[in-house]
């Protein structure tokens, strides 16, 4: 199992009070210090407004900061805990992975989702549509991304989304095309997105007991509906207070979580200190659960 970090963007206020700059600078610093680590990726929140409660506090936008990480990081995987479809055209979220991932040298992963966070939707103007038509455009969003990402250009006709001879170049650098990622619970819709056009299926919050029932259930989809259940990865973003402190119980979490095969875990151990002490402990941590990290 591979572990990757969420790098602080301030979204859940572990930069409340601090100067922009002096948070941007901390960013920058855990991020090369995870690589030296040797944790094996980076990932960014896709939010605007901090949380529970939107504040005027600091949150950094996530695709600017990957592309940022990009230039600072040499062997990271680089991504987001996942983008929220509905912000944004999915032809220019297709062009936007594609240049970082040329930015990165062949590094980056496109984490997408439905999105849920309603007041975000509310104040920056997109609305708030029912749950089955975010489901229903994260799927046309997903058609038109890996037809942007695929050879040639690209068409598709959706009831939420289209494009007409779209172009897409440069496509990235990795083969066949840069790796999806889709998030989320959802054992119907969202499962089923990912077993059609994904690479890793991302859970949020689940114990391993569930995380383990559900990627049976999964497989056991993929074979009825044709494709080869190994080539679907699984990963989870873990509770933040899972790997909170250091310690016995942290490290039991880490490898229960392994016990079952997950391909990858997400943390955010620099939540509450955004710190590279905290971050060393966490790598120690994750090392004595016979997690090799990268």
């Amino acid at each position: 199992m591979k572990v990757g970090l969420m790098a602080p963007q301030g979204w859940k206020g572990e930069y409340d009070g601090w100067r922009p700059a002096d948070a941007w600078a901390r960013t920058m610093a855990l991020a090369t210090d995870a690589e030296r680590l040797g944790f094996e990726s980076l990932w960014a929140f896709d939010h605007f407004h901090t949380v529970p409660r939107p504040s005027d506090e600091i949150t950094f936008e996530s695709f600017s900061t990957l592309a940022a990480l990009a230039t600072a990081t040499e062997r990271v995987r680089l991504g987001h805990m996942v983008i929220c479809a509905g912000f944004r055209n999915p032809a220019l979220t297709a062009k936007m992975a594609a240049t970082i991932d040329v930015i990165s040298g062949g590094r980056f992963e496109l984490g997408i989702g439905a999105g849920w966070k309603e007041e975000e939707w509310r104040a920056y103007g997109y609305g708030f549509p029912t749950l089955a038509e975010r489901m229903g455009a994260l799927g046309d969003q997903l058609e038109i991304i890996r037809a942007m990402l695929g050879p040639g250009r690209a068409t598709y006709e959706g009831p939420f989304a289209h494009v007409r001879g779209a172009i897409n170049v440069p496509k990235g650098i990795q083969q066949p095309r840069i790796p999806i990622i889709v998030g989320g619970n959802g054992e119907r819709v969202t499962a089923g997105h990912a077993i059609r056009h994904a690479d890793e299926l991302n859970y949020v919050f689940l114990g391993a007991p569930e995380v383990a029932r559900r990627m049976v259930a999964v497989r056991a989809r993929c074979e009825a509906e044709g494709r080869d259940p190994t080539s679907l990865r699984f990963s989870l973003y873990t509770r933040d207070e899972d790997v909170r402190d250091a310690g016995r119980a942290r490290v039991d979490a880490i490898a229960g979580f392994a016990a079952i095969g997950l391909d990858r875990i997400v943390c955010f151990p620099t939540r509450w200190s955004p710190t590279t002490e905290e971050q060393a402990a966490f790598a120690e941590d994750c090392r004595a659960a016979g997690v090799a990290l990268g």
